[in-house]
């Protein structure tokens, strides 16, 4: 299995300082940041496969983190993760693309387990992709070569 590439975003340094050690532990490569315009950036710099986003920062706020995230990289997986969890904001995330949602304070033995699974289901859906590039390849291979309108 290839190596895990996260993205860690809360605004509580003292949580995030601490779970990325934990993760790391685990063999997740882990990237960190304390607001939206730091994970976008780190998104755009890095392939990410999982993304654990706080839904409550300052400025750019995680649903929009995530709204953005899924435009930009339909494919990386996103897990709220909030100390202010309603209803609302859940459903919210759910409808914007959210893999899943977990409330802080979270068990590093219950997150590791979602961080697989959306790990799981990003290369499924890669390998889907991949398959179907060559399967189109083989049915029409000059097709490679022909410029798209």
């Amino acid at each position: 299995m290839a190596t895990i590439q996260l993205l860690l975003v809360d605004d509580e340094e003292r949580f995030l300082n601490t779970t990325k050690i934990l993760l790391e532990k685990r063999g997740i490569v882990t990237f960190t940041a304390t607001n939206g315009a730091d994970a976008l950036k780190t998104m755009n710099e890095h392939r990410i496969d999982v993304v654990i986003l706080d839904v409550k920062m300052p400025g750019i706020d995680g649903l929009e983190v995530l709204r953005k995230t899924k435009q930009k990289h339909p494919l990386v997986e996103v897990i709220m993760l909030t100390g202010h969890a309603t209803v609302e904001s859940a459903v919210e995330g759910l409808k914007l693309g959210a893999f899943d949602y977990v409330k802080k304070p979270c068990d590093i033995s219950d997150l590791i387990p979602k961080v697989n699974e959306a790990y799981d289901k990003k290369h499924a859906m890669e390998e889907k992709i991949r398959k179907a590039l060559i399967d189109k390849i083989i049915r029409h291979p000059m097709a490679v070569f022909e410029k798209e309108n």
